[in-house]
């Protein structure tokens, strides 16, 4: 077992994802946003307005040409993000940049190939210096990454979350269980982010069955929430909720008063 790196280049006292996520125990807020979306100077701004704002995490994606489960807002913004110039070296500077002041627990999310493209070992150790806490990596077989990467994340005291879905086995949720160190991400419906719909008794009677496992990690539920009506009634089954695409259309509609939109859309959750 490797040391955990404890040299993060700044000062300020933070707590990891599963102690954030344990201390408050419920009503979790994790809100999503692309990296380099709406422009590419956001990054910082986003971070300390949400902070503001009542946040308990912030995900932030990393922009991809060939995304999988994002829907038109996230893969729409994503484009943006690239054409803004955004890359995975500048996002580690935009972290740096917000660590002076904020102390938020930062998750990035993407996928697999940016973490081979750069380097894997060389991604992880960088995201930890800068000042993140966690990744979400969907397209990362759990089996792959606890036979080649587990270690390296634990030598950088790097936390993962792994997603399951309605279509998820029970031996793959336990597996999910087990492995993520941050928290589970639930994955509400078997479709793409960013459809705006009630629960459907289906997606009910999976969640439900979701809690009767009685897992150990704590589990936020993502895809579908929007709104103060979506989120509360997720809320009752689970640490809290992930808002990512609907957060995605505000910051495009409100981009010229990005603090007074975050601060409005924040107070509709």
């Amino acid at each position: 077992m490797h040391a955990v790196n404890k040299s993060i280049p700044h000062t300020l006292n933070m707590s990891s994802i599963r102690q954030t996520i344990e201390s408050k125990g419920s009503n979790i807020l994790n809100i999503y946003f692309t990296a380099g979306h709406p422009t590419l100077e956001s990054v910082p701004v986003i971070i300390s307005e949400l902070e503001k704002a009542g946040a308990d995490l912030i995900e932030l994606g990393m922009p991809y040409s060939d995304p999988l489960a994002d829907g038109p807002a996230i893969q729409r913004s994503s484009e943006i993000a690239l054409r803004n110039g955004q890359t995975i070296a500048i996002l580690f500077s935009q972290v740096k940049e917000s660590r002076k002041t904020s102390s938020i627990p930062l998750i990035l999310m993407g996928y697999y190939n940016q973490l081979i493209q750069y380097g894997e070992e060389k991604f992880v150790k960088e995201a930890h210096d800068a000042g993140i806490q966690g990744l979400i990596i969907p397209d990362l077989p759990m089996e792959v990454y606890e036979s080649r990467y587990k270690d390296i994340f634990d030598k950088y005291g790097m936390e993962i979350s792994f997603l399951i879905t309605p279509m998820t086995s029970d031996e793959r949720i336990r597996q999910a269980d087990r492995l993520s160190s941050a928290f589970i991400y639930v994955v509400s419906k078997s479709s793409v982010t960013g459809k705006q719909e009630d629960l459907s008794e289906e997606q009910l009677s999976y969640l439900d069955r979701i809690r009767a496992m009685d897992l150990k990690s704590p589990a936020l539920v993502g895809f579908g929430i929007f709104d103060r009506n979506s989120r509360q009634a997720v809320n009752r089954f689970f640490n809290g909720v992930i808002v990512g695409s609907a957060f995605i259309r505000a910051l495009e509609a409100g981009q010229d008063d990005l603090p007074g939109t975050v601060r409005v859309f924040m107070e509709g959750l």
